[in-house]
């Protein structure tokens, strides 16, 4: 379970500018370490800790070649990766160059195992105010 807590900001654009605004904000994240995911994949499968690193290398450089080349990757029932390079609007067409080109990023599009687990998720909000209206309420 993921639990929120309720914090509060000064919205600085938009109609609602200088206005306070509150949001329900990660109390704290779960990080899990290249070690973990290192150990869980040597204990889970007959790969040795050397065979497991040397894919997990193996697939970055092919993620950059891939990326360095512009295109995109599907790795099987986990995720594909898809190099994006975004462009500003321009009002005129001669003035559409390598220039307005802003800076390139890569999508990732989650398979449905992935999807479906994220959809599982199960979540609470930590609210103090609710808590204490909940009691006075009758």
């Amino acid at each position: 379970m993921i639990i929120f807590k309720v914090v509060s900001r000064i919205l600085g654009v938009g109609p609602k500018k200088g206005k306070r605004a509150y949001y329900a904000q990660q109390k704290g994240m779960n990080r899990f370490s290249a070690a973990w995911m290192l150990e869980r994949m040597v204990t889970e499968t007959s790969l040795s800790e050397g065979d497991v690193m040397n894919v997990l290398i193996t697939l970055r450089n092919l993620i950059a070649e891939v990326v360095k080349m512009g295109g995109s990757l599907d790795l099987g029932e986990v995720l594909s990766l898809r190099t994006h390079i975004p462009s500003k609007m321009m009002e005129n067409e001669d003035d559409v160059t390598a220039d307005v080109l802003k800076r390139p990023c890569i999508l990732v599009r989650w398979k449905s195992p992935i999807t479906d687990a994220l959809k599982s998720i199960e979540v609470e909000v930590d609210n103090p105010k609710r808590r204490t209206k909940a009691k006075t309420e009758p």
